[in-house]
Order: structure tokens, then sequence, then C-alpha cells
């Protein structure tokens, strides 16, 4: 895996070993932020990573100019490689890691103008995770369209293979 384009472009992203992660593909990743630049929504953003594993969006988004990224993980093993990225790419400067459940962390991460969220296919608390989200935009990645959402609404939603990836945007 690859960083796909920005300042890092090309470098190496270590995966976590084991199937406890699902990395983002190379082109979905493109696809994803070709659209959130056409938004003009990563230079100079404060980016919120959740269920970062490998931290590869989090790490693209900085690449392509986000000011600071946090990323949110529980898993040690995914902990470890996401740190281990992060210094061998030389964020240190520009990301926060956290330890612990991404529902929880989150409600306690302030000024965050984007979040990428990418949780195991099982997962469906999305009211009880945006409940707690502050920032005008959510990228979400799920085996599904991700829709009805209380306060969220659905303005594009793209399948890539078994991805579904849908960008949410908060009802003012």
């Amino acid at each position: 895996m690859r960083v796909v384009a920005g300042e890092l472009r090309g470098r190496k992203i270590l995966a976590p070993e084991g199937n406890t992660t699902r990395p983002t593909t190379d082109m979905a990743r493109e696809a994803i932020f070709n659209a959130l630049t056409s938004l003009n929504a990563i230079v100079d953003a404060r980016v919120l990573d959740l269920f970062a594993g490998s931290g590869a969006l989090g790490i693209e988004a900085l690449s392509r100019g986000a000011k600071h990224c946090t990323f949110i993980e529980r898993d040690r093993d995914a902990l470890k490689t996401l740190q281990d990225n992060i210094k061998k790419l030389g964020l240190d400067d520009r990301a926060t890691v956290i330890r612990g459940d991404a529902s929880i962390a989150a409600a306690k991460v302030a000024d965050i103008d984007l979040v990428m969220v990418d949780p195991p296919y099982e997962y469906r608390d999305w009211q009880g995770l945006l409940t707690n989200i502050t920032a005008p935009l959510v990228v979400a990645e799920s085996n599904r369209e991700i829709n009805g959402i209380q306060g969220w609404e659905s303005v594009r939603s793209k399948r890539y293979g078994r991805t579904h990836v849908t960008y949410l945007r908060q009802i003012p």
C-alpha cells in the first residue's frame, strides 16, 4: 500500500498483520481524496481518522495538505503499525494518536473539519457515532450506503468493489 498523491506520493504505508483491519484500497483512496479536493475539504483541514488501522486515510489527508490529523484506533497491533507509519513518514508534528474506542474518543476531539470513518463492515451504530461529531463533513466507508442518520444528509455515495463510500454533511 502506498500514499497515492501529495507530498508523500509513492511512499509505502505498512498494514497491520492479520485480518483485524481492512485497509482502503489505493483506487478507493484516490477517488475519495479527488472528491474531497473538489470540495475544498483537505488543504489546512483538521482531520479525525476513526478506526484508523494503518492510518492510510489520515496519512493521505496529511500528504495532500491537511494541517493536522488525530488518529483513533483500539487494536494494539494496528496501533503499533499506525505509530510506525507516522514516525517513518515524518508526520509526528502533524499527528496525534489516541488509543481507544472510536465512539467515545470522537466525542472528546474538538475543532475538526473532516472525519474519516472506516469501521469493520459489521459496524451498525452510525447514529450513535455521528451524534457526537461536530465536524461538517464525514466520509464513511461500509459494506452498504449509510443514510437515514438523524442530523446528517448523504450528499454523495459511490461503490468501489465491496466498499461503499458515503459523504455525509451535517444538517445545520
